[in-house]
């Protein structure tokens, strides 16, 4: 029975966080399109059979619509049997409705293909646009609800090869003074003077490195250079230590890895991160490796003969052992936090993409589908509304980043048909677009089946 109840509270959190992901994204299409002039045919929350739904003309009703009903200009809000998604119908569009009754036509002033490139992007873009936009909310929210949980250190821990932290001289041990003359406090102040605070500045960087004061004179425009481009910050605080948070199935199970072990070193250079202790397993594909760990019962060394994907089968997560600080803001500071957060994230999500694309991580191992949301959604629950709120966040912003892809059926499919229509300055016929859409979601429906596979085959 307990097993049962379990099942029932993961399919409820899973279809609640869907339903709130699912209405933002479609509220942005609607309203955008609304914005634009053009007409929506129906506002729906799941796919599928029509359960119940509200509009001017009948009001509230039971089941399907007949298919020569006249809405008369007017939206038919409804919720639909399969609680897996969503969708605005925006009149003379085609899309995944395939409603095609406006082909042979003459484009009417309410139609989609009736308005210029920029409203029809705008209407597309707005779900996308609308999952960043509540995301900001989110994290701004959490930020004002919590404040933000910083580390009262000014020194480091760790600097990343190849980092904008190196470019700029800083060594393990620096202890920061002041930059620019102004004295950072704690570990979030460091950060934001070095890479917001003075962007496009000189910056004279005052430490204190083996007892001695030295000055790092770093270069504004080369630095703005870097910050913009793809290259990581790579700085981490003293006193960060790598705790395993879940054990999958792979190399750390077997040898018997568990939850809350701390990972100190791997061929015994000390791990200061979660990304250095992957950016070691990474350089050594295929290679015999000495993973330090520390637990209850002691400190142990343990082999590892890594695979071509370098990674040993672990959740990990950064713990900081020094003193921790929350700082409380107003709700135009907890705004920008949210912003600077959000594009945080955004960056993180695209160089993971770009790491799936050529391979230094497989797409078996990175890809979760229903089934890991539903698993990570539940957690998250269970952990509080705040820790929710979060995940929310995170997935609102990958389902934007998904969604803007160039590919059929996807919002950045359609895109890339409003460009080309641009640019031709002629519209696509509605078969072709029909055959587009229909080979699209056919991929994208294949796509779903191995990743819900995949997420099976995880949980065993």
């Amino acid at each position: 029975m307990e097993h049962i109840f379990s099942i029932l509270q993961t399919v409820i959190i899973f279809v609640i966080t869907l339903g709130i992901l699912v209405f933002i994204h479609e509220l942005g299409h609607f309203l955008m399109a609304k914005i634009s002039g053009m007409r929506v045919n129906a506002f729906a929350l799941g796919m599928g059979y029509r359960l119940f739904g509200w509009n001017k003309i009948n009001k509230f009703t039971f089941g399907s619509l007949s298919e020569d009903f006249d809405l008369q200009g007017n939206c038919d809000y409804r919720i639909c049997l399969l609680p897996i998604g969503g969708y605005c119908q925006v009149a003379g569009m085609v899309d995944e409705a395939f409603d095609t009754k406006f082909a042979g036509k003459e484009p009417q002033p309410w139609e989609f293909r009736a308005k210029n490139p920029f409203k029809q992007a705008l209407s597309i873009s707005g779900g996308v646009l609308f999952n960043v936009l509540f995301a900001i909310i989110f994290f701004a929210i959490i930020v004002f609800s919590v404040g933000e949980t910083t580390y009262k250190t000014t020194t480091i821990g760790d600097v990343s090869p190849n980092s904008i932290g190196e470019y700029c001289g800083f060594q393990v041990g620096d202890r920061i003074i002041s930059v620019n003359e102004v004295v950072p406090a704690n570990w979030s102040e460091v950060i934001e003077i070095i890479t917001i605070g003075n962007l496009g500045d000189n910056l004279k960087i005052k430490l204190n490195r083996n007892g001695n004061d030295i000055l790092l004179n770093v270069n504004g425009k080369e630095l703005i250079n870097k910050i913009t481009a793809e290259t990581p910050l790579g700085l981490n605080p003293a006193g960060l230590v790598v705790v395993v948070t879940d054990v999958l199935e792979g190399l750390a199970k077997e040898n018997g890895i568990t939850i809350n072990d701390t990972l100190l070193a791997v061929n015994t250079e000390t791990i200061y991160s979660d990304k250095g202790l992957i950016s070691k397993l990474q350089s050594n594909k295929n290679q015999n490796v000495t993973i330090t760990i520390k637990n209850e019962k002691g400190i142990t060394n343990k082999e590892f003969q890594l695979t071509e994907t370098g990674t040993i089968g672990v959740q990990i997560g950064s713990v900081f052992t020094g003193e921790i600080l929350t700082l409380d803001f107003n709700i135009f500071q907890a705004i920008g936090k949210g912003t600077i957060k959000t594009f945080e994230v955004l960056n993180t999500i695209i160089l993971s993409i770009k790491q799936i694309i050529v391979g230094t991580i497989s797409f078996k191992s990175a890809i979760g589908g229903p089934v890991m949301i539903a698993k990570h959604a539940t957690k998250s629950a269970e952990s509080g509304i705040i820790s929710f709120i979060h995940f929310t966040a995170l997935l609102s912003l990958s389902l934007a980043l998904i969604n803007i892809l160039p590919f059929p059926a996807l919002d950045g499919g359609h895109l890339v048909i409003i460009i080309i229509e641009g640019i031709t300055r002629r519209e696509i016929p509605v078969k072709a677009k029909l055959i587009v859409q229909k080979i699209g979601i056919g991929c994208l429906l294949a796509l779903m089946g191995y990743v819900i596979f995949n997420d099976i085959i995880k949980l065993f």
